[in-house]
């Protein structure tokens, strides 16, 4: 009994996505465990389960699979962040359960792989090339998720600042993390933090509305 060619070609889809998705996450592995240096298409292939030649035929370089394996792992990351998101609290704990929740993000494996890669694309004019647009995506989105996550009004001065101020401190924290496991000292942080960015947000918030009051009343 034949099998519908529609049938057919959505099959051969469906194995060519779970191909490349055991490739890419065994290219992430690999960055985590080896560094960039370490990794080879070879490598990858082994561990993945994939011959040399499928591998090639989608990632033709080494580059091209370790930008698209950081690329794949964002966007599960960011699904994932966006998931947690929405278990967040409400009320006076929740600037410190968004600032754990992008410190943990920072201390994922993602994070440990793009820094790899970051690193090699400083020396690698073709890596760069390819990396740069990628890491300055991954920025805006974040920046975006964590102003919404802390309700931040960017329109009023310092307040854009303060938000990258917190997400220089969780990156330097997740860059802390890859030499040792950091995680007891970095709550302890991040605590102190919460409490200082609820306290510039808030006192923001209550310049802003002397402020026009104050206009209101000449």
């Amino acid at each position: 009994m034949s099998t519908p060619s529609g049938s057919t070609r959505l099959s051969q889809e469906e194995r060519t996505r779970a191909m490349r998705a055991r490739l890419l996450e065994a290219t992430v592995e690999l960055l985590v465990e080896r560094g960039f240096s370490g990794t080879s298409t070879t490598l990858v292939s082994e561990r993945a389960g994939v011959s040399r030649g499928a591998q090639l035929h989608h990632f033709p370089t080494k580059n091209a699979l370790v930008v698209a394996a950081v690329e794949h792992l964002s966007d599960v990351r960011r699904e994932e962040l966006a998931a947690a998101a929405a278990a967040l609290p409400t009320g006076r704990r929740r600037t410190r359960a968004v600032l754990h929740m992008l410190g943990d993000h920072f201390a994922s494996p993602l994070f440990v792989a793009a820094l790899e890669l970051w690193v090699a694309a400083r020396t690698d004019e073709t890596l760069l090339e390819a990396v740069a647009p990628l890491e300055q995506r991954i920025g805006r989105e974040t920046h975006q998720m964590a102003v919404e996550l802390l309700g931040a009004d960017e329109s009023r001065p310092g307040v854009r600042e303060l938000v990258q101020a917190t997400l220089d401190l969780v990156r330097g924290l997740g860059l802390a993390n890859t030499i040792t496991d950091d995680a007891r000292r970095r709550r302890r942080i991040l605590d102190q933090w919460a409490d200082t960015l609820d306290e510039a947000l808030a006192g923001g918030a209550r310049d802003a509305r002397d402020a026009r009051d104050t206009e209101g009343e000449r």
